[in-house]
């Protein structure tokens, strides 16, 4: 099985300091919905992996975040494309949370629900917490140069095996080439 691993913040849609609250807030970055649709025409199994903080500070609830990701399912669906799972981690930072990247404990649990080795799964995101987690997973590190890529990038201090791309569309025309 081909599986790719997909922040949502930054990567599929745009990103905000004040967070993605609701579904009106959430709008996708250009040709990243395309992108997935792509990657599934090609065998690849998509998977998103977020951490979603929001839920634990008591900015929004469950039914908001469902309704997000059933907006963003929707767009997928509707460009021929298919997510098969969204993990997220409602946990703040600083609480030690295994499910919240940096570490790699979710992850760990996408490898363990769908019975793969994460060994060269690509593991896209935008920021440093997810190459890092994509690397502790045994997952490839891709980098986006969209939401915080550009600033992840300027900062270094990427794993050395760490591919960049300008966005989504470019790593999924990498992928399925």
């Amino acid at each position: 099985m081909k599986l790719v691993i997909l922040d949502r913040d930054g990567v599929i849609n745009f990103d905000s300091d004040a967070y993605v609250k609701s579904p009106d807030e959430w709008r996708p970055i250009p040709g990243s919905i395309e992108a997935i649709a792509q990657l599934t025409q090609a065998g690849w199994r998509a998977v998103i992996a977020t951490n979603q903080s929001g839920i634990g500070r008591g900015l929004f609830d469950m039914v908001t975040l469902n309704a997000i990701h059933a907006r963003l399912h929707k767009a997928v669906n509707h460009a021929g494309g298919r997510i098969e799972a969204v993990f997220y981690c409602p946990d703040p930072p600083g609480e030690g949370s295994p499910c919240r990247k940096p570490r790699p404990g979710m992850l760990r649990a996408i490898a363990e629900r769908f019975n793969v080795s994460l060994a060269g799964a690509p593991a896209i995101g935008d920021k440093l917490a997810d190459l890092q987690a994509a690397q502790a997973a045994g997952a490839r590190p891709v980098l986006v140069l969209t939401g915080a890529g550009a600033r992840t990038l300027s900062a270094g201090g990427l794993p050395a095996d760490t591919a960049v791309f300008a966005d989504l569309a470019a790593a999924a025309r990498d992928l399925v080439q």
